[in-house]
């Protein structure tokens, strides 16, 4: 069972969206996908799919933010689903107006 330890996920996640200018889309498997072995571990997962519901909460969490847009065979999703209800393959893309750019280079 994966435990709550998200920063490690957070921090792939802003990278990984940093490196996508808008339009530009990432698979939210991506992320877990970017972790070492040894990040798995710190994470209690035996693979990256069992994080694939934290990174959706992460997704989540940023979308209520205004930073990151969901999107499902290329439209773009209702704020008003939440992302953990939405059946199937999603992207996640930055906003339009968000800032993750400066936020990556002020963590370096």
């Amino acid at each position: 069972m994966p435990t709550d330890n998200s920063d490690s996920l957070q921090s792939h996640l802003d990278r990984l969206l940093a490196t996508r200018p808008h339009p530009k889309t990432i698979c939210p498997s991506e992320v877990p996908r970017a972790l070492t072995s040894t990040e798995l571990n710190n994470q209690n997962a035996s693979n990256w799919r069992d994080l694939m519901p934290m990174v959706r909460d992460l997704l989540q969490s940023m979308r209520e933010r205004g930073e990151v847009e969901i999107l499902q065979k290329g439209s773009v999703v209702s704020n008003d689903i939440p992302v953990q209800d939405i059946k199937g393959p999603i992207r996640a893309r930055k906003a339009a107006s968000t800032n993750i750019d400066e936020e990556v280079e002020s963590h370096e």
